[in-house]
């Protein structure tokens, strides 16, 4: 009974998770320093990252710099290793479920 009572029900975590995401975009980030790839030119069309407090990340386009996504630490490091495994490459490949060309 108490190893169910120290386990959070899914409504709590997702009420929690809400929460956090509501502190993320609550952020003020009108001054962050915005990254993008090296070697990419300032007139070229990019993706942005700035840095946020906790290991959050901010990310936006450089076509439309006034939407401006937040994710999470836990989101973005599930992004950064899906990306490192091939799971948003483009093409299909055995790494990301696709079929091998052989």
């Amino acid at each position: 009974m108490a190893e169910a009572q120290d386990q959070e029900s899914e409504q709590d975590v997702k009420a929690r998770k809400e929460r956090v995401k509501d502190a993320l975009y609550a952020l003020d980030i009108s001054h962050v320093e915005w990254h993008s790839a090296p070697g990419t030119e300032a007139h070229e069309e990019r993706v942005e990252i700035a840095y946020l407090p906790e290991g959050a990340v901010a990310m936006r386009s450089s076509v439309e710099p006034e939407t401006v996504l937040r994710y999470t630490e836990a989101e973005w490091r599930a992004f950064v290793l899906g990306a490192r495994d091939g799971e948003f490459d483009l093409e299909p490949s055995p790494r990301n479920g696709g079929v091998s060309a052989e």
